[in-house]
């Protein structure tokens, strides 16, 4: 199966301080792939460099067989490299229903026109829906985001991810600062995320993670310590004295 997206020898370097050491990774379509480390790690700054927001030192970001590594975050989002953050960044009075409409109409260009015009648009307001059914937030589409529990924004935020058409799309830490009782929620909702759409997640909850994950990767102090399938990672001595330490014992002795 060919690559979806690509990453060739990526590193970053701050003066004379290394972040990113030589990071190759690549996904094909539909993959589900958990990138795991410590804090500090080097996690977030990896996708910043995947998607524009920081240069690399050297290195390739490989997209759809296209070098992206020179473009800018915006074109790389319109040719389908799509994040989500670590903390909401929405609209406290506008609904999902405004939100996912307006990245809709911006990713159509149409964005400066008045969002009023196009609730009764049957194509926009067909898409709209369906992102929104996908994520699970029909039943409160309406509703003022300030409104709905925060396990559903960070699930809107992934609905305005979705409605950018996104070939490959970057989850950072997507249950980060959600209860334990939204988790399943969140889970179930990336379940039906489309097949076809290759997906990279960040995530702390490592039940979250084995669940999700057909392919893991984890990142330590920069560089890559381990590549290989959830059921693998638990038993690598690497893994177990950067990383997972006791959640690796407790999964053994259960």
């Amino acid at each position: 199966m060919s690559d979806l997206f690509r990453v060739e020898g990526l590193t970053k370097s701050f003066g004379g301080l290394a972040v990113s050491r030589d990071i190759s990774l690549s996904m094909p379509e539909g993959e589900r792939l958990a990138l795991i480390g410590p804090n500090g790690a080097g996690k977030t700054t990896f996708v910043n460099l995947v998607t524009g927001q920081l240069a690399p030192s050297a290195g390739r970001v490989i997209l759809n067989g296209e070098d992206v590594t020179g473009l800018g975050a915006v074109r790389r989002v319109r040719k389908g490299l799509v994040r989500t953050f670590q903390v909401t960044r929405l609209f406290s009075d506008m609904t999902p229903e405004e939100h996912v409409t307006l990245t809709v109409l911006q990713r159509e260009g149409k964005a400066s026109r008045l969002l009023g015009r196009f609730h009764g648009n049957s194509q926009v307001s067909g898409e709209v829906e369906s992102i929104l059914a996908t994520l699970g937030l029909i039943e409160v589409a309406r509703r003022k985001v300030r409104e709905i529990a925060y396990g559903q924004q960070r699930l809107l935020e992934i609905a305005i991810a979705l409605a950018l058409r996104p070939k490959v799309l970057l989850l950072d830490e997507p249950a980060a600062g959600v209860p334990s009782s939204d988790t399943p929620r969140i889970e179930q909702a990336l379940e039906r995320l489309p097949p076809s759409l290759a997906v990279l997640m960040i995530e702390h909850d490592m039940d979250l993670v084995f669940r999700f994950a057909k392919r893991v990767v984890v990142l330590a102090a920069g560089e890559i310590i381990f590549e290989g399938l959830p059921s693998e990672v638990a038993a690598d001595p690497k893994v177990r004295e950067a990383y997972l330490g006791s959640y690796a014992n407790a999964r053994s002795v259960a």
